[in-house]
């Protein structure tokens, strides 16, 4: 049986990443002025990419230090695709996982999304070692600007010079750079799909369901409150990843 494991920010928690839409969540907390929805987007980069980017390192950056969990080792060996851009399954040892929603230690140079990219190791770091209040936000975002290769007088990224994070924003789309087409392969040689830690609010998962269920595949979904998708042959697994894991052994 060809099994495809599908994982979203559940899976992360117990490494201590706030999940995305719970109580602590990353999209329930906006910046000053703009909700997650406006400020992790190509637009918003474009526009104010200081703002940006002091949101990604305040929010994203400073989890780039954080350990994996046993879910993660235990998924290290599967065919995997994670919707979490924290990079723990690298980290765990899966050396073909597919992050289709991009990676946090990554980065582009800022092209046109059609355009092949090379992925670079981010360079977070270098701010961090800067050791600059996170009070500090003029001198914050000066950093990262300086750091990510956009001009302090324009504040505009610019084409084939600037760095981007390699991350699947709010408005761009799927492609080759996500390994979108070796995703949907996987989904269609999948006799078996199981979703962990997700709540089916983004596309691939919608996508991976819809493939699944037009394939005959053998479904589970693995959760601590599981959505009910309201399909009779799906197994729920009112479990977090981890007891999941216990489960099986």
């Amino acid at each position: 049986m060809t099994s495809l494991f599908i994982t979203g920010a559940g899976v992360s928690k117990q490494s201590g990443i706030p999940t995305f839409r719970g109580e602590d969540g990353f999209w329930t907390i906006g910046s000053v002025n703009y909700t997650p929805q406006e400020m992790a987007t190509r637009q918003m980069y474009y526009q104010q990419p200081d703002e940006f980017l002091l949101w990604y390192y305040k929010r994203f950056a400073r989890y780039r230090d954080v350990f994996p969990n046993s879910a993660h080792y235990w998924l290290s060996d599967k065919r995997l695709i994670t919707q979490n851009i924290d990079g723990l399954d690298g980290k765990a040892g899966n050396q073909n996982y597919i992050p289709i929603h991009g990676r946090l230690d990554k980065v582009t140079l800022f092209r046109n999304q059609n355009q092949p990219m090379q992925l670079m190791d981010a360079p977070w770091d270098e701010v961090a070692q800067l050791q600059i209040e996170s009070a500090d936000t003029t001198r914050l975002k000066r950093a990262l600007l300086e750091t990510f290769k956009i001009s302090q007088s324009t504040r505009q990224p610019e084409l084939e010079v600037s760095l981007k994070p390699f991350i699947l924003l709010f408005d761009e789309y799927y492609t080759d750079l996500f390994r979108m087409n070796e995703a949907e392969s996987w989904m269609m040689e999948a006799d078996k799909m199981v979703f962990i830690g997700t709540s089916f609010s983004v596309n691939i998962t919608s996508i991976a369901l819809r493939m699944g269920l037009q394939n005959g595949a053998r479904i589970e979904i693995v959760d601590p409150e599981p959505v009910d998708l309201g399909v009779p042959s799906i197994m729920y697994h009112s479990l977090t990843a981890e007891e999941y894991i216990v489960s099986l052994s």
